[in-house]
């Protein structure tokens, strides 16, 4: 999507503004104050620790989601269907739909 500078993130919270949010939990990097509302804004490492072990996890376990990789999704399609495996597979779910 871009960087984690000012413009990309007008650009998505403009791609987002449609759908009902109730907080956003973000770290303390500064261009969040500029285009997500004060109303809505928390800022905090206690909020984002969650989100985070599941960023490493699928780095850890699926290649396509490491950056500067040979190994990419052609398709959002399959990208979805390696990280619901992933979960399924995490959270024990692989054995009820094999068995």
């Amino acid at each position: 999507m871009g960087d984690r500078g000012i413009a990309t993130g007008k650009q998505l919270w403009e791609a987002i503004q449609d759908i009902q949010i109730g907080k956003i939990a973000t770290d303390y990097w500064k261009p969040y104050e500029n285009f997500v509302p004060k109303d809505l804004h928390i800022q905090s490492k206690a909020e984002t620790f969650t989100v985070e072990g599941y960023n490493s996890l699928f780095r850890n376990f699926l290649a396509r989601m490491r950056r500067k990789s040979k190994c990419y999704s052609k398709s959002k399609e399959m990208l979805k269907y390696s990280v619901t495996l992933l979960m399924l597979k995490w959270n024990y779910g692989l054995e009820d739909i094999l068995n």
